[in-house]
């Protein structure tokens, strides 16, 4: 299902299809370089919420239409509503979607070319896995006018070094795609070309292996990375105990010992 932005407008604010058990999202936004509007905030909302229920969906794609990935926060329309009540229920709203992508049980890349700014950056590193164009951009831009990028701070500062993270921070400044890959913001940079079949194989890298041991691994990876380390490796401990007495596990391990090729479970 497509989200329309207004009834004003018969374009959609997000495009979705699905193919061979990947879910493309698509901010359709172009004119406006994929801002987040409240709209486009609610539709990615309500497209991940019916991913989750979805067992055919195996991995979810997030692109952007038009010559950007994401520029971040519509500003105009924040701008239009200059209340306290309504920045916070934005914010508020902005980071139940981004928290809704790591809670999904299924793997999100992003794709990006151009620029990813701002919250369009966070974006970016609140998806589990990224490829980029070698022509994207990357910045935390809020600085410039007049706005520190705390929200975006949470997400980038998990994914890349606290000294670069900061310096993005405070100087608005962008980075290249080169750079993003050295710091760990994304994990591949390919020619612009090359782009969509870099994503698909890496998708069904995922694909291929059992859905079960992914969705548990996701979860684990996210919930232990804010845990102490004893409690980190009690929640290890338990996840892998309940994966290995899965039949998925036990088939995976007779494979393996067999020498042959696993027959995964349905």
């Amino acid at each position: 299902m497509n989200a329309p932005e207004s009834a004003s407008t018969a374009e959609p604010v997000l495009l979705t299809r699905a193919a061979g058990g990947v879910v493309h999202l698509t901010l359709n936004r172009p004119q406006q370089f994929n801002a987040l509007s409240e709209q486009m905030l609610a539709a990615l909302q309500a497209a991940l919420d019916r991913i989750e229920a979805d067992t055919l969906s195996r991995v979810v794609v997030i692109a952007g239409a038009g010559r950007a990935f994401c520029a971040g926060h519509d500003l105009k329309q924040m701008r239009a509503n200059p209340q306290l009540d309504y920045y916070q229920r934005l914010f508020a709203d902005c980071a139940r979607m981004m928290r809704r992508i790591q809670t999904l049980p299924q793997p999100v890349i992003a794709r990006v070319h151009g620029i990813a700014t701002a919250a369009g950056c966070q974006l970016v590193a609140m998806c589990d896995l990224a490829v980029a164009a070698e022509q994207a951009q990357f910045a935390v831009s809020g600085i410039n006018t007049g706005l520190f990028c705390s929200s975006p701070a949470v997400a980038l500062s998990r994914n890349v070094g606290r000294k670069p993270a900061f310096e993005m921070l405070v100087t608005g400044e962008f980075i290249d795609a080169r750079t993003a890959l050295a710091r760990g913001l994304v994990n591949q940079v390919v020619a612009q070309s090359d782009l969509d079949e870099a994503i698909a194989q890496l998708a069904a890298r995922i694909i291929a292996k059992p859905a079960l041991a992914v969705r548990m691994g996701k979860q684990l990876f996210y919930r232990q990375l804010e845990m102490g380390i004893d409690a980190a490796y009690q929640l290890a401990g338990q996840t892998m105990a309940c994966n290995m007495i899965d039949d998925v596990a036990q088939e995976g391990v007779d494979a393996f010992i067999q020498k042959r090729a696993p027959n995964w479970p349905t």
